[in-house]
């Protein structure tokens, strides 16, 4: 799930920058490269990927 936000902030930052459009410092091209990197960083490490079921241990 964080791979998509990431790739929607990548997608936000390169629309701001080939349109050229003015914005405020938050939502700058830079700003969402930056929390597009982290969100992907995230996404590698296992934040967020594995579903919380409960794991059984032993045989069956």
């Amino acid at each position: 799930m964080l791979g998509f936000a990431a790739v929607v902030a990548f997608a936000a930052a390169f629309v701001i920058n080939a349109a050229d459009i003015s914005v405020d410092a938050i939502f700058s091209p830079i700003s969402l490269l930056l929390l597009g990197l982290a969100l992907l960083a995230l996404h590698l490490s296992g934040v967020g990927t594995e579903a919380s079921l409960p794991r059984r241990r032993g045989r069956r």
